[in-house]
């Protein structure tokens, strides 16, 4: 995913949120109804969200130092996570606060023109949101499904902002749902349950978004098509014969670590197998250009070895590379 990209998905939910917030707490002073609150501090949850991926993107982009020689980019990963804290304390665990209590002491909603009137802007507004983070998705999901799209990207920002606007567009619908119920049989107790609703849509998406970051934080692997990209580029069929074993690593959501044992001939000189390493280098960094750190270490492969376990032949996400026929 393009920074750009997802800065642009994050300003557009930003501005969205905050006119959404603006409205939706005149529309509770107006009406009382919990529901306008509990949307209120949602849209407020949410834009204080987009704020922190925006000064994560930021503070990722420092150049690295002695201290960490890696860089920064995980802090993109590290913003993600704060994210899915906010929404669930902040968004979900308030909501449902509220909507206990208004269900415990409920009241009828005055000037009930105001929540309906800020719910159907709202939807309007966040669906807009919501159709520029797809917009933008779209451009580097390719053929993955929408479901794997969340799970298997690197860059955090377009799930974050996807999630968080079909959340609030559900939302808004189980918030217009509890106040037209209310309305119509004269009952508050229903805007209540609509508030309810909305606090456990909300942990349940900040939960699969706390997942996906954690996994993100640990440490993740290339994916399968740039494992293969890799280890093609490693083998020259020359000098390199084989990747005996290798290791990837995303230090940020556009670099990543490559690590590998190759295998070279007994006779290669040590300059034959340094040009070959610094050839190698320079073809992985033309097949996947986010490839930046990169470790081969050169070794004599041996198949006795490799059955007894001490040159492992597989790495995670693919099998070794099969020897090169001379």
């Amino acid at each position: 995913m393009s920074a750009s990209g997802g800065t642009k998905a994050i300003v557009a939910a930003l501005v969205a949120n905050l006119a959404i917030a603006v409205a939706k707490f005149v529309a509770f002073l107006f009406s009382g109804a919990s529901s306008m609150l509990a949307e209120s501090v949602h849209s407020l949850a949410d834009s204080g969200n987009q704020g922190l991926l925006l000064l994560g993107g930021k503070k990722a982009k420092r150049e690295a130092t002695p201290q960490h020689p890696f860089g920064y980019g995980r802090e993109r990963y590290i913003y993600a996570f704060l994210v899915s804290i906010v929404l669930f304390s902040v968004g979900g665990m308030f909501a449902i606060y509220e909507g206990y209590e208004k269900i415990k002491h409920p009241h009828e909603i005055e000037m009930w023109y105001w929540p309906v009137g800020v719910l159907v802007f709202a939807i309007i507004a966040e669906s807009f949101s919501f159709r520029t983070a797809i917009k933008e998705s779209n451009q580097t999901r390719g053929n993955l499904s929408w479901r794997e799209f969340v799970r298997r990207a690197k860059a955090p920002e377009l799930p974050v902002v996807l999630l968080e606007d079909l959340g609030a567009l559900v939302g808004l619908v189980l918030a217009l749902a509890g106040v037209s119920t209310a309305l119509a049989t004269g009952n508050g107790v229903w805007d209540g349950i609509g508030t309810l609703c909305i606090g456990i849509l909300l942990i349940v998406i900040a939960i699969i978004l706390a997942a996906e970051t954690k996994s993100l934080l640990l440490g993740e692997a290339a994916g399968t098509d740039e494992v293969d990209k890799i280890k093609a580029s490693i083998v020259d069929g020359d000098t390199v014969t084989r990747v005996i074993h290798m290791r990837t690593l995303h230090l940020g959501p556009e670099e990543l670590l490559v690590a590998a044992k190759i295998a070279v001939e007994a006779g290669d000189t040590a300059a034959d197998v340094a040009h070959a390493i610094n050839a190698a280098e320079e073809r992985i960094r033309v097949a996947v250009p986010i490839a930046r750190v990169i470790y081969l270490e050169p070794d004599i492969y041996s198949e006795s070895a490799a059955a007894a376990g001490e040159n492992p032949g597989k790495s995670p996400g693919g099998e070794a590379t099969p020897p090169i026929a001379h």
